[in-house]
């Protein structure tokens, strides 16, 4: 067992120390791929760091990163911790206003950008931050103020030749108690919140986590691994350093789009995903069924349908066990290619994974365990392992940590990966860490008798209807967005008679069914009746099994999906339902007449 009262700087520098001869991450870029080796990795990070101390970055001081994925935004976090100094990530696709406010609240002193294109887009809102005494740009820049990524190491290079030890004194001098990083939650209403996170909150996660890998922790040294979920969220950052302190070669896409030809490239073993991704994968999979026929198409489907009744916890035996065999080798074995033909494993969080996508997955034979936490929990609390893998479930409290159940079935955490507090807020802070330091987590909850955590909503979210029955949205979204042709929903029927929803179908899909029927659809495609009838037919699927005050009565068709861009979703893909319930109030409103 790990000593999990270590800094950061002393975890990682473990897995660097003894990290495998050669590449140690590589970035996309332009299409192109970018190789770092790993001696070139630990040079760049500490002349980073010394080129920020010769820039006037102090300890305690704030750097904010506002970057894309890349080997880079590595080398600034890893500089930075190293040097005592706290970071302050910040998504690309946050707006400039939320960004201004980020970066005075924060106190951040030097902000690094990723490229020209991003800093035009923020420029505007931030040339009056007057805290911020630098710009950093990672790649080369037209404008004279920034300043180039591979200067300040330049510079920072000479800086350390003049003061050869003065990296490793400053390394020496973090505590585990030092803030390590400020990460602000987007949340689905009002301004970002500042999490404060130590050295000690988040070293501790990585050190149970690693507890809880489905293989051993030598089967993932020198293996490559795929990342495409923002840095700027904790969930991938913590499993980075899980994949640094294993010594994982590091592989960042480009762009969302051209995964499926990353994963031929990349043949990752292992990726952190969220629900989204596999719930497009799980769709595209079953239409593909749709491009054949004869015998052919009823295999491919005979194969598909046997993932509906799969137990990762309880294997098929017997006849069950040959027919998921044959399966295997005619039909997931040609699947598993689609994901490089190498992935062993994924973990997914950030929201609840269906059951059904949760069996698909594990079913071709990928393991595929969930977790569960949030920011201000470093971010895991409970997470499955490969004895441990319940339907349903977000398996089991990892070491030191505790959860409990309170009487309204809110969930509270505690443990040594509690945020310190949110940055110069205490009264907000006091209404979520009790005095006995448990953190309310806004989420509704149950433990079964084995220990197993199970999420059932929002505390939030949960809504009543006037008939006095309580619905819990996102039980019925994941019945519904399990269908092959609908992209996503919003369930609605606060202080209403009965539940309705938003629907945005997956239009490709649906065009692709139809055109089989030798019927084109019309635009608007919303208004389409044969569309509207087969909307109606999956919703009448999920109505089967919900009880029967959460069965969706009516439902209004969506033309465009909801975006981040649009101030719809968060950067986390959680979507804002006061923004949403504003914006299509006319809508909502139709569906319910005079209710």
């Amino acid at each position: 067992m790990r000593n999990n009262k270590l800094t950061l700087p002393a975890l990682l520098d473990k897995g660097l120390e003894s990290f495998p001869e050669g590449l140690f991450a590589s970035t996309k870029r332009d299409g192109k791929w970018i190789d770092t080796d790993i001696s070139t990795f630990i040079e760049k990070v500490r002349h980073f760091a010394m080129g920020l101390y010769e820039l006037g970055v102090r300890p305690g001081d704030k750097v904010a990163i506002h970057s894309e994925n890349s080997t880079e935004w590595v080398i600034c976090d890893l500089a930075t911790l190293s040097i005592g100094v706290a970071n302050v990530p910040i998504y690309t696709t946050q707006p400039g206003d939320q960004i201004k406010y980020i970066l005075e609240n924060s106190d951040s002193v030097v902000h690094i950008v990723s490229n020209d294109e991003l800093f035009a887009d923020t420029k505007p809102h931030i040339k009056n931050v007057k805290n911020v005494k630098a710009v950093i740009s990672i790649q080369k820049s037209r404008h004279q103020k920034l300043r180039f990524f591979d200067d300040i190491i330049e510079s920072g290079k000479q800086y350390h030749i003049n003061n050869p030890d003065l990296f490793d004194q400053l390394k020496d001098r973090v505590q585990p108690d030092d803030l390590a990083t400020l990460i602000y939650t987007s949340g689905t209403t009002g301004l970002p919140k500042g999490v404060m996170l130590t050295h000690h909150n988040i070293a501790s996660n990585v050190d149970a986590s690693l507890e809880r890998l489905p293989f051993k922790e030598e089967a993932f040294r020198g293996q490559p691994v795929l990342s495409y979920l923002p840095l700027s969220h904790v969930f991938e950052r913590m499993v980075e350093y899980m994949y640094i302190v294993m010594g994982c070669r590091l592989h960042y896409i480009e762009i969302i789009d051209e995964i499926r030809d990353d994963f031929l490239h990349v043949k990752p073993f292992f990726m952190a995903t969220v629900p989204r991704l596999l719930e497009k994968i799980h769709t595209g999979v079953k239409v593909k069924g749709q491009e054949l026929s004869g015998i052919k198409k009823n295999l491919y489907y005979w194969a598909i349908y046997l993932t509906d009744h799969y137990d990762p916890e309880n294997p098929p035996k017997g006849m069950a066990a040959l027919k998921h065999k044959i399966a295997d080798r005619l039909i997931y074995s040609k699947i598993r290619e689609l994901f490089g033909g190498n992935l062993h494993g994924m973990v997914s969080g950030g929201a609840a994974l269906s059951p059904d996508i949760f069996k698909f997955i594990n079913a071709i034979g990928i393991f595929c365990g969930q977790g569960y936490g949030l920011t201000e929990t470093s971010p895991v609390i409970t997470v499955q392992t490969r004895d441990s893998m319940r339907i349903g479930s977000s398996g089991k409290v990892i070491k030191d940590a505790e959860v409990m159940i309170a009487d309204d079935g809110e969930i509270f955490a505690r443990g040594p990966n509690i945020m310190k507090g949110y940055y110069k807020n205490e009264e907000l802070t006091r209404e979520v860490i009790t005095d006995e330091g448990w953190f309310k987590t806004g989420d509704i909850g149950r433990i079964d008798e084995d220990g197993n955590l199970y999420i059932t909503d929002r505390k939030k979210s949960m809504f009543k209807l006037s008939t006095g029955k309580y619905v819990s949205p996102q039980n019925v979204e994941n019945q519904i967005s399990g269908s092959g042709f609908i992209e996503q929903v919003v369930v609605i029927g606060y202080q209403r008679k009965f539940c309705s929803a938003l629907i945005v179908p997956a239009y490709a899909n649906i065009s692709k069914r139809l055109k089989r029927e030798n019927y084109e659809p019309s635009k608007p495609y919303s208004k389409d009746n044969k569309i509207r009838e087969l909307i109606q037919q999956e919703v009448d699927k999920a109505n089967k099994v919900l009880s029967p005050w959460e069965t969706v009565k009516k439902f209004v068709l969506l033309e465009e999906p909801l975006t981040i861009e649009n101030g719809e979703l968060t950067p986390t893909m959680k979507v804002k339902r006061s923004v949403v319930l504003k914006k299509f109030k006319g809508e909502i409103d139709g569906m319910y007449g005079d209710d």
